[in-house]
């Protein structure tokens, strides 16, 4: 098993978090690591990905795709 520590973030950030990220992550606690995790890879490819995967998510959010 993992330690883990706490971290605080203001309540109208996880307010907007949990409404648009609510249905891909169980929870912000999730989110917040899959974020970190991807900052933290040695492979800049990856992470252009994951660039790509989060700017098609804000347009589709957006309705342009």
């Amino acid at each position: 098993m993992t330690s883990s520590r706490q971290i605080q973030l203001p309540d109208t950030l996880c307010y907007e978090i949990q409404r648009r990220f609510g249905a891909q992550f169980e929870n912000i606690e999730q989110l917040v690591t899959f974020v970190l995790e991807e900052l933290l890879r040695d492979d800049p490819a990856r992470m252009d990905e994951a660039e790509q995967r989060t700017i098609e998510n804000r347009l589709r959010d957006l309705g342009y795709l």
